[in-house]
């Protein structure tokens, strides 16, 4: 074709579109529409690939997809004789990489710098038939040049952000950082001013309004900002897995953290001891988001988690959540009953949060008052009332419930019930016709018995007032888009399932990786649920003071399913994998 013999020159609509068209890539009824139609000052701007994926046409090829930038890419590398890269931000060292050029140099040819070794260069370009910049830059970097093809879009993108970045953390730690806040090993320069960054610099603004925006992108559920020695860490928890995003200079970091602070409404004079505080924010799509804050204090300054709560998980159904079959029979037939104690379990991170704010939106009718009482509120939803523990006026979560039980309520979540005075507060207002709902932290569902018996709660209180257990885990889930099928041995399975004798599945699958799960084989999560239901014979075990394995024993004969054996119809399902169940389920020791 006409392209694979071409050299030093740009690449051109038209040839594009023909070639194309001859190699059944497009529909000439397509290709006429597009070359006939006029284009306006942007659109005559655009790299012709990025145009003509703008323009949603199908592709012949693959019936019921479109002609998009990544097809094209990959298409144009064949002509090219590059390799196709798809550029992770969450895999570029941003700073190393903007160092290797200009940024008027990246724009003016196109290309961006994605790689750094000591070996090479790679560089990511949008025209592979242009190679007058090599020579310049491999001068420069003092090393060869590796080209490789990228969507144009992605490129384009990128180079903005990057740059844009970079630029703001240099001039916001131009100063000479002599106060780095509350470090253990601060070496102090006699003689130097401080010339820190403020919480309200400009350049400090646009890092933290990045940082935002590209945590929503990732669909990041955490924000680690973490200071070390010499730098601070941000990290993202995506799918529930941690990953290294980026290195702040420590007192851009310092400044950063104020500067959440700042929007928090926290106090900023205060390093010493541990804070918590709540943003709400706005996403690209205009859609809310809010996000809890917690500060503490570490070896190498204020460490910082910022929790991220997308509020359409209160419109997410418990199909969504993966509460499906016999477990959302057993788990709606507790919330329908008029008066009681339902308890969510898990560790942090399990999902009970959205587990009870998902259920308690389907509970909240105009018949019904819900009222609930947080330590601290994590979402703030208008169907609920919704009230905050403030220990210093000594509301905490045994006075809330006593004064919620004034207010006429249906339904009362408790945030947690952590020790004895919450859990007798919350036996009254079960005893008194109310429907509680809480978390408490332990290992499964029939531990938590145990936790009620050892807090003080006469086992007698137990059987008249609790309606079940639910305890939780989160797996991530494949990505549909590249999951293929794979292989399970009977030993596995049978680890498993133990001491059930399940039936391997004829077909699974594993993970792959593609553009839409980032490589990562996952998209999404769903939960795992192990759920017990105080049958009169489990009561019987609870009243004569029967061990832990007795009454696991009999939930289990009674239909409760262990979080490991949900984990296995998932797997047989072909929504997750055996590893992911392995790793997020306590072992079989805990299940017999």
């Amino acid at each position: 074709m006409p392209l694979t013999n071409a050299s030093d020159r740009v690449l051109d609509l038209r040839s594009l579109v023909n070639d194309l068209v001859s190699e059944g890539l497009m529909k000439q009824e397509d290709a006429n529409v597009l070359l006939g139609s006029p284009r306006n000052r942007e659109q005559a701007q655009m790299h012709p690939l990025a145009y003509i994926a703008s323009q949603g046409f199908e592709d012949p090829a693959r019936p019921g997809k479109v002609l998009d930038g990544e097809r094209l890419t990959h298409w144009l590398s064949k002509s090219a004789g590059l390799p196709v890269v798809h550029i992770d931000p969450l895999k570029v060292d941003v700073p190393r990489v903007t160092e290797i050029m200009s940024y008027a140099f990246a724009k003016r040819h196109g290309i961006l710098c994605v790689d750094v070794t000591s070996e090479e260069v790679v560089v990511a370009c949008t025209q592979p038939f242009v190679t007058g910049w090599e020579p310049q830059l491999e001068h420069v970097a003092r090393r060869p040049v590796k080209r490789v093809l990228a969507n144009p879009a992605d490129i384009e993108r990128h180079t903005v952000e990057f740059y844009t970045l970079a630029r703001s953390v240099n001039r916001a730690s131009s100063g000479s950082g002599g106060s780095v806040a509350t470090n253990f090993e601060q070496l102090v320069d006699l003689g130097s001013l401080s010339d820190d960054p403020e919480a309200n610099d400009q350049h400090i603004v646009k890092i933290v309004d990045w940082l935002l925006q590209y945590a929503y992108d990732q669909r990041a559920s955490d924000i680690h900002l973490e200071p070390r020695r010499e730098v601070g860490r941000v990290r993202f928890r995506i799918d529930g897995v941690l990953h290294h995003v980026y290195e702040l200079p420590a007192n851009v970091a310092v400044a950063v953290t104020s500067r959440f602070k700042v929007l928090a409404r926290m106090n900023i004079a205060e390093k010493r001891k541990p804070q918590d505080g709540r943003i709400k924010t706005r996403r690209s799509d205009d859609s809310e988001v809010e996000l809890r804050l917690s500060t503490l204090p570490t070896a190498f300054g204020e460490k910082m988690v910022l929790r991220i709560f997308d509020p359409d998980v209160l419109l997410r159904s418990f199909t969504d959540l993966g509460l499906v079959g016999d477990d959302y029979q057993r788990w709606r037939n507790m919330l329908d009953r008029p008066n009681g104690i339902v308890l969510v379990t898990g560790p942090t991170g399990s999902g009970k949060t959205t587990t009870l704010y998902s259920s308690l939106r389907q509970i909240a009718t105009d018949e019904v008052n819900v009222s609930t009482i947080e330590d601290p509120i994590e979402m703030v939803e208008e169907h609920f009332n919704q009230t905050q523990v403030h220990h210093k006026i000594g509301l905490d979560f045994a006075a809330g419930i006593r004064t919620l039980m004034r207010q006429d309520p249906d339904v009362i979540m408790v945030g947690e019930i952590r020790d004895l005075e919450t859990a007798q507060m919350a036996v009254q207002a079960a005893l008194t016709g109310h429907l509680v709902l809480s978390t408490v932290h332990t290992n499964d569902a029939p531990s938590t018995v145990a936790r009620l018996l050892d807090l003080g709660i006469p086992s007698y209180l137990i059987n008249a007032t609790l309606l079940g257990v639910m305890a939780q885990r989160l797996v991530r889930t494949l990505c549909p888009h590249c999951k293929e099928v794979g292989e399970i041995s009977a030993a596995d399975w049978e680890q498993l399932v133990a001491p059930w004798k399940v039936a391997r599945p004829q077909k699974i699958y594993r993970p792959v990786g593609c553009l839409e799960c980032r490589d990562t084989g996952y998209l999404g999560r769903q939960g795992l649920y192990e759920i017990l239901l105080l049958s009169e014979t489990v009561k019987d075990k609870v009243g004569d003071g029967g061990s832990l394995q007795e009454l696991r024993r009999q939930a289990m004969r009674e239909g409760m399913r262990t979080l490991r054996l949900s984990g296995a119809q998932k797997v047989a399902a072909g929504l997750t994998t055996l590893e992911e169940v392995m790793r997020v389920a306590p072992p079989p020791e805990r299940e017999r």
